[in-house]
């Protein structure tokens, strides 16, 4: 049976906000099947909030959620983690409104996962099957999801840098490709728009730490880039967690030009709003070829998906 899976032990990490500069502790812990990714506001008596579509506030620069006022900023990397490794069902605890941003990639969160484990749950899986393609173009930006027999995407950006131009990048997860090429990936920006976003009230707590960051010429990090397409590879970070704000692991090709994360966002609302462009199916009733990940890497990562 493909079951779902949830972590064998509690964990935790503490670290700064990205846009708050507030210091926040995070915890990492089991949930029961069915329950999905919850996050819980300790410093506000427990407070909870799904981490699905129907509570996305904002898309600036981050995802957001907000349910009755409460906010939790900041989700998407460690969304990626979670849904990049097959974690089905987490609660995560954090006593601030914003997630750590650690080195500012989904690493850190990855390794915080396998230092729980996973463990499988009494309960099936449901993949979300594409039927019928949905596409959303706004200018230039074009995002679209096609019926396929895996979980692929196909991601291109291109920016007026030099350091960056035109970089795409075709992607088939799976827990270890996503830990070696996508999860070490860290977010970037441009400094000639910090003083704009600090005016904003955003990124009080960004350093070359957490942040790759652009001049007009050069990137400024001393370290450099951890791939020469590291730009690409994290925006298909920030898609994997966007996109599993549906609520269900996808099987389907997403192919994604200079979109982000308000353009994600759309894609999984659409996907909830045209419910015959898509079906539910459990990992047995799907063809062999569909779960990506081999028998050997299952085995060896602990994550159907």
């Amino acid at each position: 049976m493909d079951s779902q899976h949830t972590l064998t032990s509690t964990v935790s990490l503490s670290g700064i906000g990205l846009h708050t500069g507030v210091n926040v502790k995070l915890r990492l812990c089991p949930a029961p099947a069915n329950s999905g990714i919850v996050f819980k506001r300790t410093d506000l008596d427990g407070f909870r909030i799904e981490a699905h579509s129907r509570h996305v506030a904002r898309v600036s620069y981050a995802t957001s959620l907000m349910k009755k006022g409460v906010l939790i900023s900041t989700t998407e990397h460690l969304l990626s983690a979670l849904a990049g490794l097959g974690v089905d069902n987490a609660l995560v605890e954090i006593d601030s409104l914003e997630l750590p941003i650690v080195d500012g990639s989904a690493l850190p969160f990855v390794e915080l996962i396998r230092q729980a484990g996973l463990r499988p749950q009494r309960a099936r899986r449901l993949y979300a099957q594409i039927l019928k393609s949905v596409e959303i173009v706004e200018g230039a930006k074009r995002i679209a999801i096609h019926p396929a027999a895996t979980f692929q995407i196909s991601y291109s950006i291109d920016f007026p840098h030099p350091v960056i131009g035109a970089e795409s990048l075709d992607f088939t997860p799976g827990a270890r490709k996503y830990e070696a090429e996508i999860a070490p990936a860290r977010t970037f920006g441009f400094l000639e728009e910090v003083e704009m976003l600090l005016k904003s009230g955003l990124v009080k707590g960004g350093s070359l730490a957490n942040v790759v960051v652009l001049d007009r010429e050069r990137v400024m990090n001393p370290e450099g880039l951890r791939f020469p397409d590291e730009f690409c590879r994290h925006k298909i970070l920030d898609l994997m967690g966007d996109i599993s704000l549906l609520g269900h692991p996808l099987i389907g090709h997403i192919i994604a030009d200079r979109a982000g994360h308000a353009m994600h966002a759309q894609l999984v609302s659409h996907l909830l709003r045209q419910k015959d462009c898509w079906t539910l199916v459990a990992g047995a009733e799907m063809r062999s070829s569909v779960l990506s990940p081999g028998p050997a890497e299952l085995a060896a990562s602990g994550a159907p998906f």
